[in-house]
């Protein structure tokens, strides 16, 4: 193949060029082939028979149960009504307390916010030193007219005594005896004006009107008052009441003397009982005020917003546990046991809840099959295994796969 001189010919040449093309080709094809054969084949070169290799897909065994759960039908019960209703504390009556006579300077503010007062205790006084002065000059002018109420009436009964006698005229006489009752109408006058001064001066001590708590004191001490002006406002026999706001419908089921159960922000229950229902509702709300009294000593403060629950009766209503019910985004959801031990989430409405049990208003019927023990484990369309007390299981734990703690349904 080597021509003269050590060359090669063209042809020789061209064809080793494609024996080794042809070499690099065929070593990768049968080192993957060897690497890739199927475990089936690879058992049968070490001693297994071909064709018993892994099994196929389609012969697996049938997937256990996931979740050990308990179910239950609903039941029907009779649970009390209840309409739940907001509102606010308020007093029962708020006493605002001001000055009845102005132009007077604010001596004396004995008493602060919180503190309770009797009726008829002190709790401002007013400076009286321009009324004592002004009663006096009442009093001066009043000693006065009742000088010249004397004169008058002395003069008077000369004029009487000498009238037949002709010593005075008939004018003169006139004139004395309209002097006496001229008299006497300015000693009225002036008695009242006494009176007066004396009612001002007895208005510069302002008295509780009655028992209570003062609530509020916007006066302040040293300032010159106005007439009318608010000094102090005080909640009487520290008495107060809940406001409660409820729909026209509510308020038709709602009766006076009816018993109220309230939460307090503190917690505490209080019970109060309803004392009147508004005659009118909001024009702006729709809804009416049902004003319930409350008892004397509750922890509850003028201004707070509490929560209270008319009781209306009872009826019945179909329940469910309350581990049957599974909130989710906001929904109620219930699982159905169906015929092939798969659960459907069914979405329900709750309604009223007492004790253990909790109502369902729609999306549930009598004669369904739910979980009631393990349903927050669940979702839609899981394979349940059924127990018949979730206590032998707890609830919601995956089933072993050669568990038996109850027989399956």
């Amino acid at each position: 193949m080597i021509a003269e001189g050590g060359r090669m010919r063209p042809h020789a040449t061209r064809a080793a060029a494609l024996v080794v093309l042809a070499c690099f080709a065929a070593g990768p094809r049968s080192h993957a082939t060897a690497a890739d054969a199927p475990a089936g084949q690879g058992a049968s070169a070490a001693g297994t028979p071909a064709g018993q290799g892994t099994p196929a897909a389609g012969t697996t065994s049938q997937a256990r149960p996931a979740l050990v759960v308990a179910v239950g039908s609903p039941q029907r019960a009779d649970l009390a009504e209840r309409i739940v209703a907001n509102g606010s504390v308020a007093p029962w009556q708020e006493a605002s307390i001001g000055a009845e006579v102005g132009g007077l300077r604010l001596a004396e503010l004995p008493v602060a916010v919180g503190d309770r007062v009797r009726q008829g205790q002190l709790i401002a006084r007013l400076a009286a030193e321009t009324v004592e002065a002004d009663l006096a000059v009442a009093e001066a002018g009043a000693a006065q007219a009742q000088a010249a109420l004397a004169q008058a009436r002395a003069d008077a009964e000369r004029a009487r005594a000498v009238r037949d006698s002709g010593a005075l005229s008939a004018q003169q006489v006139s004139q004395y005896l309209s002097a006496e009752t001229t008299a006497a109408a300015q000693l009225q006058a002036a008695q009242a004006q006494v009176l007066q001064q004396r009612l001002r001066l007895a208005r510069t001590r302002v008295l509780a009107p009655d028992d209570g708590v003062i609530s509020a004191r916007p006066a302040t001490l040293g300032s010159v008052v106005a007439p009318g002006q608010e000094l102090l406002r005080m909640v009487l026999r520290e008495r107060l009441e809940w406001r409660a706001e409820l729909t026209a419908a509510e308020l038709a089921r709602i009766r006076i003397g009816q018993r109220v159960q309230l939460l307090a922000p503190s917690g505490d229950g209080v019970q109060g009982r309803v004392r009147m229902i508004a005659p009118t509702l909001d024009p702006r709300t729709r809804l009416g005020v049902v004003f319930v009294d409350l008892p004397a000593g509750a922890r509850l403060r003028a201004g707070e917003f509490a929560r209270g629950e008319f009781s209306v009766g009872a009826s019945t209503a179909l329940t469910v546990p309350p581990s049957a019910v599974v909130v989710r985004d906001g929904f109620h959801y219930v699982f159905e046991l169906g015929a092939d031990d798969r659960v459907t989430r069914r979405k329900v409405q709750p309604g009223r809840r007492a004790g253990d049990r909790i109502e369902i208003v729609a999306g549930l019927a009598a004669d369904t099959r739910v979980v009631v023990s393990g349903a927050g484990f669940l979702n839609d369309g899981d394979r349940v295994r059924v127990v018949q007390a979730p206590a032998a299981v707890p609830a919601g734990v995956p089933a072993a796969p050669g568990a038996s703690n109850g027989a399956p349904r």
